[in-house]
């Protein structure tokens, strides 16, 4: 079984309560007297479907190159094929981030079908089997915020969850680190709803490559919660709740519970996570709003109501683009141009959370190490 090496990786993979005090929101190099007020283990940084800042998402160059920049976890999103083998795919409509659209012989395999509510129209990972998939070539996502990264197209496949975890295992005999992984299921009511469960397969990867207890370097995600419920009776890898700005978990939804995403957030939500899951990931807004202007709000008390009720905060998703900074992190008039990230991210850190998400692992382990050391 692998574990962290990193103490704060081995702080959360313990289950060890961080402790945090709120510093003020102004997005300001944390100084000395803001250090002293806090207790942290060192945060970590999550490769956001790899070095997606810098390669095609979801792809082993993409996981590679996060590792090669010092991520201390890779997030392969999961989806199915036909033949029920699980894939790294942001989500199962894959006309985005593979060249399907292009294939001729793919052609009529365009429909349209309801994910999560929501009528879709593309091609869909679970009408391919793994062999027909292999034949695609994936491509960059939002080439017109990294066109840099279109230079790829065509170059890698999609890669199975497999393969991902093999990389990994490569990676760590090849440099002597623990590098951990993070899978997110998607979908998982929906798929479920097309026999096509998620979960099974999952686990058993994770267990065939060490992953199945409390203090492997891995956790599961999901922003559902019914299946993290199911996969706390199935296996002892740690389990993310995800949580998005507003609306509900799309199974809660189907159940016709009433829980949304901001009862979620309160206490009473955040007791009922902590029943089946063992951190918690609300979008970064929850923790420092947005003001009207596009600058960084106050901070909000949820890391410290967090760890009272015993769970781990991650945060996402820090981006470096101009386009997704908050107003005075940016640099120039550049939309897309590469802006002051830890200018966002140290207010975050400063107010208590204990790990972030990153398109840009190496800019998002410098402003970790120099907050770090900041906080000595």
């Amino acid at each position: 079984m692998r574990t962290l090496t990193l103490a704060a990786a081995a702080t959360l993979a313990a289950g060890t309560l961080l402790v945090s005090t709120p510093a003020s929101a102004a997005p300001t190099p944390t100084t000395a007297v803001q250090a002293a007020k806090h207790k942290h283990a060192d945060p970590i940084v999550f490769g956001h479907r790899g070095a997606s800042g810098y390669r095609p998402e979801h792809t082993l160059a993409a996981y590679d190159l996060a590792i090669q920049q010092g991520a201390d976890y890779i997030e392969p999103d999961v989806v199915s094929t036909k033949d029920r083998v699980l894939v790294a795919r942001h989500e199962n409509e894959i006309s985005g981030t593979t060249d399907v659209s292009a294939r001729p012989e793919f052609a009529d395999r365009k429909t349209t079908k309801t994910i999560d509510g929501k009528p879709l129209t593309g091609w869909f990972t679970e009408d391919f089997t793994l062999a027909e998939l292999k034949t695609l070539r994936a491509v960059e996502r939002i080439p017109g915020d990294r066109p840099a990264n279109t230079a790829y197209d065509g170059m890698f496949e999609v890669p199975t969850i497999e393969e991902v975890l093999d990389l990994v295992d490569a990676k760590e005999a090849e440099t002597g680190r623990t590098i951990g992984v993070a899978p997110e299921t998607k979908h998982p009511t929906y798929f479920d709803s097309i026999g096509l469960s998620m979960e099974e397969p999952l686990v058993k990867s994770l267990k065939r490559h060490g992953l199945g207890g409390k203090r492997a370097a891995a956790v599961i995600q999901s922003f559902e919660v019914s299946n993290l419920k199911d996969l706390n009776r199935m296996i002892g890898t740690k389990l993310v709740q995800l949580i998005d700005f507003g609306g509900a978990p799309y199974d809660q939804v189907v159940a016709g519970t009433g829980v949304t995403n901001d009862y979620l957030v309160t206490d009473k939500g955040l007791r009922s996570i902590r029943k089946y899951a063992d951190q918690v990931a609300p979008y970064k807004y929850y923790f420092i709003p947005r003001n009207a202007d596009g600058t960084l709000g106050e901070p909000t008390d949820l890391a410290d109501r967090a760890e009272r009720a015993g769970l781990p905060t991650v945060i996402w998703t820090m981006r470096a683009e101009n386009k997704n900074l908050p107003k005075e992190c940016r640099i120039g008039t550049d939309p897309i141009a590469i802006g002051d990230l830890g200018c966002e991210v140290g207010p975050y850190l400063d107010a208590g959370v204990d790990a972030f998400f990153t398109d840009h692992p190496d800019l998002g382990v410098a402003v970790r190490d120099a907050w770090v050391a900041t906080n000595q």
